[in-house]
């Protein structure tokens, strides 16, 4: 194993989107079991900070391997694209009409069947983002424009979080 490694070849899997998140947890396991601090006890200091900066790598590796919005968010950035969501808000108008849509349906719902329906909308637009993602990145290999989806898909999934903050407000 090599600190440098990318979170792929770190974990043995392949570098691409689809991922069998068992497997990545089965690994990620295996790999904290081998660089645990707690297997350097008899080897002194330096030996667990070395495990521990290994334990802290293995556990952010996990992290995004886990997560599929920072897994293409990083594979972008492995080959060269980077995502820059704070710098880069430029979305097609058509998104951005669904956003204040949404937005606007959001302000407005006065009931929880509302919401839930907004929230069952929202789901299912983040299920075809994701699907359109996998694609792009997996077999068209087009960097540039899986940026521009995960961007959409962080647009949304910030959205998501509002409309559970709203749900928890009506739920009490």
């Amino acid at each position: 194993m090599n600190l440098d490694d990318n979170d792929f070849d770190l974990f043995g899997v392949p570098q691409r989107q689809a991922q069998d998140n068992r497997l990545i947890d089965v690994r990620w396991r295996a790999l904290q079991a081998d660089v645990h601090p707690d297997r350097f006890a008899a080897d002194g200091a330096a030996a667990q900070r070395v495990a521990m900066q290994w334990a802290v790598r293995v556990n952010e590796a996990h992290e995004r391997l886990k997560n599929p919005l920072a897994r293409a968010a990083y594979l972008c950035e492995l080959h060269g694209v980077a995502v820059d969501a704070e710098k880069n808000t430029a979305m097609p108008s058509e998104f951005l009409v669904q956003q204040l849509e949404w937005r606007e349906a959001l302000d407005s719902a006065q009931a929880l069947p509302e919401v839930k329906a907004l929230a069952l909308d929202v789901a299912r637009r983040r299920d075809t983002l994701l699907t359109q993602i996998e694609r792009t990145l997996d077999k068209l290999q087009d960097y540039t424009a899986a940026a521009q989806q995960v961007r959409a898909l962080m647009f949304v999934e910030r959205f998501s979080e509002d409309i559970d903050r709203r749900l928890e407000e009506l739920e009490q």
